[in-house]
């Protein structure tokens, strides 16, 4: 919101906030009726990471980038840090008995005049109630965010008015984890065993509404171990030292600072099993407000120091106050937002896309060698690294936020080695790419269940390379090219070439034994997707080498020359894989051949063929009797819009708009209308990709940002603006517009602001 920063929180509940009148598209809001169906909504940086709560004072899970739980005989998981939202509040005994704010449920009754609001402009979440406790009445405020000014801060507020002459209780709580229980060693478990475990300890594969996944028994967070820990009841500070179970060390400290009328007539520290508290009572007069502000320091190996550094800059950060960190927070933000995708005539379409924007920078760091997981950093697949951060994500950061995209391409080139190790394992040369990467050590952690898809879905591999020459074509950093991108290039070219199968009988080179991207079908000769993206990736190391001068061995152009790709026996269309494979089941996916029209992937063919290609593939997906896969859509709408099926591509958007894996009230992304599974960045990659390449016909190509395809804009759209689009080091704003015969047409103006 554009709002002018008042001097305390606790103003605001004074006071009316005057704000300007543009938040449709930036604000998200909850109310008690909400309370039944609440999905968290998350803050964070892309380096830390944590969720709402109705009441906005509970300690939520948090967790930090790379800092993976490593016990062996598990898979990698991520490990979930001290909470430190968490800021108690009780108003004392009553004839009822003594209650404190995070115990009780809410309900419209007890949490009065309730209003909870996501600010995607500013990364900020601000909760307002008056909480009734048994006859006496608080008004209360809480102001949270992680910051994107200083990535290792995190700061909550909160301000009680009391309504009642007396003593308030209030308990500042860094909350400790126990390590969850069952523990399951999925990374030697089969299928069978897997079921059998879970019946044996009473759990079942299914969703639980409103947020717990369909696979939460599996998908559970990793153990931090708390090594030391301290705190000063006089001073109001807590710290910590920790590590993950087998994994890097963290560490985390607060300082809490306080309205100059908070006297508290006793301040004690407190650490138990599972939390280290600060446990205050606080004379309180009938009318006045009292502000407790915990600041928050984060670090972890390789990213920041020890207990002792962060208590420093939990101080720092106390002397400076509030009031200039949240200024800090909103120019970060701003400085974020000057690239954005900017849509006239459609509000929803328009807050859709600032949602996912904004958990997409929530969980992609900047300049940095790390990647996202499917989920981003929470527990949804278990953290780990797939396709999806090369593929969906990358792409959609790649002309908007390039720092961010570089992350995840470069997080590849770190664990090429794990990669080398892999294809060394299976006799084969090169690199060969984890379908499950551990986010930090880059290795292969599918669960053993699964673990046919970590030997068999291997355009993974391939995907990775692409990403590589998307960057280098958008960056045009040669050096960067040199050093980082083209070893991971030329290893995936070796890996290919070592891979395709050269069957003498039929004159080609064949994949052989492949998990299709429809996953469904996992041991298919020759699968579409896969072949061509070998082909593509293949014929990108042939072109990193005339670009830097390096020698290109001469199999890699033989071999992307005779790879077979699969056509209809009269070859109107694509086959999604060989015809020898039946190709009969009502699958997620329907067809992967959308997924040839992906921006980064963008398969040369003709209009004919392009045309046939959609309408082959869409006609399973319309008789499914599944709802299409979160990923799945916006493909679809891509495909569309090249095959010239703009009312199509409107559809499918449309769709993906207000399909049921948008849970409210934070408008957080599922994988499906039906798992849960949330926080799902490869939706919301799709999603901005359907605008940013789908709907202006964009493509990053070796002469340039190129329109490929006739720009297209949905019915209730009047324009489109892609703003301050960043490319080979050049800033753009490009504009899609109906022209005076109602065609849309695409414009490219220099934006030279400072």
């Amino acid at each position: 919101m554009k709002c002018a920063l008042l001097a305390g929180a606790w103003l605001a509940l004074a006071a009316p906030v005057v704000c300007a009148t543009d938040d449709a598209g930036w604000q998200l809001d909850a109310g008690s009726a909400d309370f039944a169906h609440y999905f968290p909504g998350q803050l964070g940086n892309g380096y830390v990471a944590t969720f709402s709560d109705p009441r906005g004072t509970q300690g939520t899970l948090a967790y930090m980038v790379g800092l993976m739980d490593e016990t062996p005989g598990d898979i990698a998981r991520p490990a979930a840090v001290p909470g430190w939202m968490g800021i108690d509040y009780s108003t004392g005994d009553s004839q009822a008995g003594h209650y404190w704010l995070n115990q009780v449920e809410p309900d419209p009754a007890t949490f009065r005049d309730y209003r909870q609001t996501l600010d995607l402009r500013r990364g900020v979440l601000t909760t307002r109630y008056r909480y009734l406790d048994h006859g006496r009445n608080t008004r209360i405020a809480v102001t949270s965010f992680v910051s994107q000014a200083d990535p290792h801060l995190a700061v909550t507020q909160l301000a009680i008015t009391p309504e009642y002459d007396g003593t308030a209780e209030l308990s500042l709580t860094l909350d400790t984890w126990a390590p969850h229980q069952p523990r399951l060693p999925l990374a030697q478990l089969d299928g069978q065993m897997t079921q059998e475990a879970l019946a044996a300890n009473n759990l079942q594969i299914r969703p639980l509404p409103p947020a717990t996944a369909d696979r939460a028994p599996l998908w559970y967070h990793g153990d931090v171990q708390v090594l030391d820990a301290s705190g000063d009841a006089r001073a109001y500070t807590m710290a910590l030292d920790g590590r993950a179970a087998h994994g890097p060390r963290m560490a985390m400290a607060v300082a809490v600072g306080r309205s100059g009328n908070v006297m508290p007539s006793q301040a004690n520290y407190r650490r138990d099993p599972y939390r280290l508290a600060l446990d205050l009572r606080v004379p309180v007069r009938k009318g006045q407000t009292y502000v407790f502000t915990k600041y928050v320091a984060l670090s972890r190996d390789g990213w920041g120091g020890d207990a002792a550094a962060d208590l420093a800059l939990a101080r720092a950060a106390r002397t400076r106050g509030f009031d200039a960190l949240l200024a800090d927070q909103a120019a970060a933000w701003a400085k974020l937002w000057r690239s954005d995708i900017e849509i006239d005539g459609d509000p929803d379409a328009q807050r859709m896309v600032h949602a996912d924007l904004y958990y997409l920078l929530s969980n992609v760091a900047p300049d940095t060698a790390w990647a996202a997981g499917a989920c981003g950093l929470s527990t949804g697949y278990a953290g780990h690294v797939f396709w999806d951060s090369d593929t969906w994500l990358m792409p959609a950061l790649l002309l908007l936020h390039p720092a961010r995209a570089k992350s995840l391409v470069m997080f590849r080139a770190r664990t090429l080695p794990a990669a080398q190790a892999r294809a060394q394992a299976r006799g084969l040369q090169g690199a060969m790419y984890p379908w499950e990467a551990d986010p930090e050590t880059g290795t292969e952690q599918t669960p053993h269940a699964a673990h046919v898809l970590g030997e068999r879905e291997i355009h993974v591999t391939a995907d990775v390379a692409i990403a590589q020459w998307q960057y280098w074509l958008a960056s045009g950093d040669q050096d960067w090219l040199k050093q980082h991108g083209w070893p991971v290039i030329r290893a995936v070219a070796e890996f290919w070439a070592s891979r395709a199968t050269w069957v003498p009988a039929r004159h080609r080179y064949e994949i052989l034994h492949v998990t299709s991207v429809d996953e469904d079908y996992n041991d298919v000769p020759n699968d579409t997707y896969t072949n061509l993206a070998a082909i593509k990736a293949l014929r990108i190391a042939t072109a990193a080498a005339k670009q830097l001068g390096e020698a290109a061995d001469p199999q890699w152009a033989k071999v992307a020359d005779g790879i077979y790709v699969p056509m209809a026996a009269d070859g109107s269309h694509h086959l999604d894989f060989d015809p020898s494979v039946p190709h009969d089941l009502d699958t997620w996916g329907g067809s992967s051949l959308p997924m040839l029209a992906l921006p980064s992937l963008d398969v040369a063919m003709s209009p004919a063929l392009r045309r046939a290609d959609y309408a082959y593939a869409v006609a399973p997906v319309r008789s499914s009797t599944r709802d299409p896969n979160s990923m799945g859509l916006a493909p679809l709408s891509i495909a569309a819009a090249t095959a010239g099926e703009t009312a199509d591509a409107d559809d499918w958007f449309e769709r993906n708009l207000h399909a049921q894996v948008v849970q409210p009230p934070f408008a957080v992304r599922t994988e499906t209308a039906h798992n849960n599974t949330g926080y799902f960045l490869t939706a919301s990659g799709g999603m901005l990709q359907n605008i940013l390449y789908g709907f202006t016909g964009l493509r990053i190509e070796p002469q340039g940002l190129v329109p490929a395809w006739p720009p297209m804009l949905p019915a209730r759209w009047t324009a489109l603006t892609l703003r301050n689009i960043s490319f080979r080091g050049k800033h753009y704003d490009i504009r899609v517009q109906r022209d005076a015969d109602g065609r849309p047409a695409l414009s490219m103006t220099e934006d030279i602001r400072p």
